[in-house]
């Protein structure tokens, strides 16, 4: 709660803070006397017409009316960063992820990259800004409509720099959310640190057997192979299954500079609790410390507790959110 108890209720915020972190403190019910109150953090990111919108870290907007509010007040725009968790901007990762998931069909529009990939995978079927401008929403609906494809743009909340305030525009205009997910930072040296894991090969080529054992890979394979083969410096592990199985576990990792990006970790549901993520994950690090990586970073849904906490034990934290907003229909 940001409000504690016996604290003195003041707004202390005006429409002159739109754009910065805010937490707000509004009454809901019988009024402040006997009703019950509702604390709202995020970015403020309009004040008109007598109602507040806050976007929260999570992409939420939330419309608040001004005649509600009971206290309000500018907060620090982040939290502080856990010790040992690789210092990063939000742009920063943002160029980095998309250079690690390349679509095969690209288009620079403004400070806005339009990505295409058949409709594989929202993140190689969406615009990404990779400047400050925000997206001319006429020209990215008529790029995705020519080709088939969902208007999608990614965007980023929270880590003190995201896109709050065009989430709040694009919910105004009915551009509605879809995939939802976390980035994670981390620091390579602890999770190499560990003995060598037989069970791990690691080596540069896409293989058949590998695919087997991604399951989203097998909605378009022929696909699947463009995007996952490509990037700076790709790196595939996996541990072997029976003679004619599928892998027990595969996972894929891209050297970029001083990052080593994580993605499409899987172990099979038979095989699970036995240590395979973490194993293909350190050999991977391993690998990715030899080409010079000293930090790593993965993206997961907020909803998949298993992963998420098997990657705060690795040490990767969170660092900020993402969602797709799509496009009207109809």
């Amino acid at each position: 709660m940001e409000f504690t108890a016996g604290a003195r209720l003041e707004v202390r915020i005006t429409p002159d803070d739109v754009g910065k972190r805010v937490s707000v403190r509004t009454a809901t019910g019988a009024g402040e006397g006997g009703g019950r109150f509702t604390d709202t953090l995020g970015i403020l990111t309009s004040w008109t017409g007598g109602v507040l919108t806050v976007t929260r870290r999570s992409g939420e907007t939330v419309g608040l009316a001004e005649s509600a509010l009971v206290a309000g007040k500018v907060v620090p725009p982040a939290p502080a960063r856990r010790r040992g968790v690789p210092a990063a901007s939000v742009a920063e990762l943002t160029h980095v992820t998309t250079r690690a998931w390349p679509a095969p069909e690209t288009e620079r529009v403004g400070d806005w990259l339009l990505r295409a990939a058949g409709g594989w995978t929202r993140r190689a079927n969406s615009a990404v800004r990779l400047g400050p401008a925000d997206p001319e929403l006429d020209r990215v609906v008529a790029w995705y409509a020519a080709r088939g494809l969902p208007p999608l743009v990614r965007v980023a909340t929270g880590g003190g720099e995201g896109d709050e305030r065009l989430v709040a525009a694009l919910d105004a205009r009915g551009w509605r959310p879809v995939g939802f997910a976390l980035q994670r930072v981390g620091a390579l040296a602890p999770l190499a640190d560990r003995e060598p894991d037989g069970r791990v090969t690691v080596g540069r080529e896409l293989t058949a057997r590998w695919l087997a054992g991604n399951p989203s890979a097998g909605r378009d394979p022929a696909m699947a192979r463009r995007v996952l083969a490509a990037g700076p410096s790709v790196l595939f592990a996996e541990v072997a299954g029976g003679e004619g199985e599928p892998p027990q576990a595969v996972g894929r990792c891209v050297v970029d500079g001083r990052w080593a990006g994580f993605s499409a970790i899987e172990v099979a549901p038979a095989h699970r609790r036995r240590g395979l993520g973490t194993a293909l994950m350190a050999e991977l690090a391993r690998a990715a410390l030899a080409e010079g990586a000293s930090a790593g970073w993965l993206q997961v849904t907020p909803g998949n507790e298993a992963a998420n906490a098997l990657y705060e034990r690795l040490g990767f934290a969170e660092h900020h959110r993402y969602h797709f907003r799509a496009a009207p229909t109809g």
